[in-house]
């Protein structure tokens, strides 16, 4: 039988002598097959004294590591996959304290420490920001493996050079070192290794040998009665069993997972039995299948050969299914999550019933506008869903969406999109679009990248599709390149190919559309209020002449100001 890695436990946190306990900690030890996939995880954040809700931080920080390290694609590394949601992390902190009232005092403001020990294997990594320590048990004394990112003023005056949200841009210590049966970790606060010697603690720790949470709380009991005045806690790991170490595994940290040999139908692959071929593109290629243990329909899908050399491609690829496992929402694309190891690289996804809403439009062409609220309206659910998480989609289009019977619509095909924190390792060129031209945002054209506002863009020229079927601008926006040809585009009033529409929703449509981004409107939300409920600016702005509204009343005008205009002609001719 194969070992599997295992591990001891224990822990214990405190206040201490302060009113509040700004330290938050967590260990997760999963099932199989992610405990070979993915490892263990312990993590340790530490507030800091000057915020008053730096705790909120730290429970940020510790939830989001242990909740999204565990949703990164089993190929990455797990020195790739801690760095990517660590940085995602430090971006949503940072974007907290800039959104707040402490904005200009960044030491007030949504900022941590954060240490992190990743066992995995027969290898522990280790990864670092700020003042707490790690440890290990070695010859008879506690090894450091992490040092303070401390900045020194005098003797006695210090600040925090590096923390968790303290700004943009975030760097990481790391480290990586093989493990054997009977190694010891501990991790502790300054609260603890400030007031107390490795010495002393090593101590604690071979006094409670089987009773690792005892030692903790003695070791934090200790630093107490030390006369610590910070919060207190303290982290233990021993290390009971180690799987051994595959030749990959010492030599690079991970084996990348094969891509998967080309699929047929009634073909038993991975657990899965392929039904049959859905769909093919440049990027990737589609297959209906059933999980042969849970008997669930799924979608599997597989990067075009063509792109398996192409590491932006591949990356794009693996992040599809990390997205789809993060985003919950009744109107975005689940992932589906086996209770079993995969042996190639591959998405699985469930399975939806229905058409794309492109055949849905071909097969609906002139749609009522109640059927075309309800489309848009899903779609921005879905959308937000996204902008929540700091997402932005980038590629919606009705080929991306699927609509079933009953009129239900949900987001597909997350191949694009762009999360922030996450660095592609290069900027966004105009060459490098990953959107289709006829639903992408100008802006993106000239280079600069997407935002939320960019989504209503496509967005607002599905609904106009929808209700004309056409597009807005035509195509003339994918060949507008810089902002002088941009300025030259000119939008085609709804009216003009669909009469029957109410005048104020061309005035809706026309503001979502707009060529500037700052001119749309702020929220998706927003957006779709008006398509229902226009404000008085559009009614009003999109009121008819009068020779629409009033007919009668138009003409009994023209007619008085023309007996008016004889009059007075008349008394000019008589005038002696």
């Amino acid at each position: 039988m194969k070992r599997q890695l295992n591990v001891s436990l224990g822990q214990c946190s405190a206040a201490g002598r302060k009113p509040t306990n700004q330290d938050f900690y967590a260990a997760y030890v999963p099932y199989e097959p992610q405990r070979s996939a993915k490892g263990i995880v312990l993590a340790l954040a530490d507030g800091i004294s000057t915020s008053t809700v730096s705790q909120i931080a730290s429970e940020a920080a510790v939830k989001s590591f242990i909740e999204d390290y565990y949703c990164t694609a089993e190929s990455w590394t797990v020195k790739l996959s801690a760095q990517r949601v660590m940085m995602a992390t430090n971006s949503w902190l940072h974007a907290q304290t800039r959104n707040s009232q402490y904005r200009w005092d960044k030491d007030r403001g949504y900022v941590c420490t954060f240490t992190a020990l990743v066992l995995k294997s027969a290898t522990a990594h280790v990864f670092h920001v700020g003042d707490a320590r790690l440890y290990r048990a070695v010859g008879g004394g506690l090894e450091p493996l992490t040092r303070e990112h401390r900045v020194w003023v005098s003797a006695d005056k210090h600040y925090l050079g590096r923390a968790m949200g303290a700004s943009e841009q975030l760097e990481i210590d790391y480290l990586a070192l093989p493990i054997e049966v009977g190694d010891r970790f501990l991790m502790a606060t300054d609260g603890i290794h400030e007031y107390l010697s490795e010495k002393e603690m090593l101590a604690l720790l071979e006094r409670h040998p089987n009773d690792l949470d005892t030692a903790a709380a003695a070791i934090v009991q200790a630093a107490y009665d030390h006369g610590s005045d910070d919060n207190l806690t303290v982290q233990v790991a021993r290390i009971d069993e180690v799987p051994l170490a595959e030749a990959a595994e010492l030599s690079s940290g991970v084996a990348a997972l094969p891509f998967p040999p080309q699929l047929e139908p009634r073909q038993v692959f991975d657990g899965y039995r392929i039904e049959r071929h859905v769909h093919a593109s440049h990027r990737s290629h589609a297959f209906l299948a059933v999980d042969l243990e849970t008997s669930d329909r799924v979608l599997i899908k597989t990067l075009a050969t063509e792109l398996q050399e192409d590491p932006a491609h591949v990356e794009r690829f693996l992040m599809e299914e990390w997205i789809a496992r993060r985003v919950d929402n009744l109107h975005v694309v689940k992932a589906h999550l086996p209770g079993r190891r995969r042996s190639y690289l591959y998405n699985v996804m469930h399975y939806l019933e229905g058409r794309t809403l492109a055949q849905w439009m071909r097969d609906n062409p002139s749609p009522d506008l109640e059927t075309v609220r309800s489309i848009v309206e899903q779609i921005a659910r879905g959308l937000r869903a996204f902008h929540r998480l700091e997402m932005v989609h980038q590629d919606l289009r009705p080929n991306n969406v699927m609509i079933d019977g009953s009129g239900s619509v949900t987001l597909i095909d997350f191949g694009s999109v762009r999360v922030a924190g996450i660095a592609e390792g290069r900027p966004q060129q105009s060459a490098d679009l990953l959107g289709t031209a006829g639903y992408t945002a100008p802006e993106c054209f000239l280079g600069e990248p997407a935002t939320p506002r960019s989504d209503m863009f496509s967005l607002a020229v599905i609904a106009y599709q929808l209700l004309t079927g056409k597009l807005p601008y035509g195509t003339e926006v994918a060949k507008a390149r810089t902002r002088a040809a941009q300025n030259r585009l000119v939008y085609q009033p709804l009216l003009a190919a669909n009469h029957d529409l109410p005048p104020w929703l061309d005035e809706v449509l026309k503001k979502a559309l707009s060529l500037k981004p700052e001119r749309r409107f702020e929220a998706l939300s927003e957006f779709t209020h008006e398509l229902r409920e226009p404000s008085k600016a559009f009614l009003h702005k999109a009121r008819p002449p009068l020779i629409e509204r009033d007919p009668v009343l138009f003409w009994k005008g023209v007619s008085a100001l023309l007996v008016a205009i004889i009059l007075a002609l008349l008394m000019v001719a008589f005038d002696p």
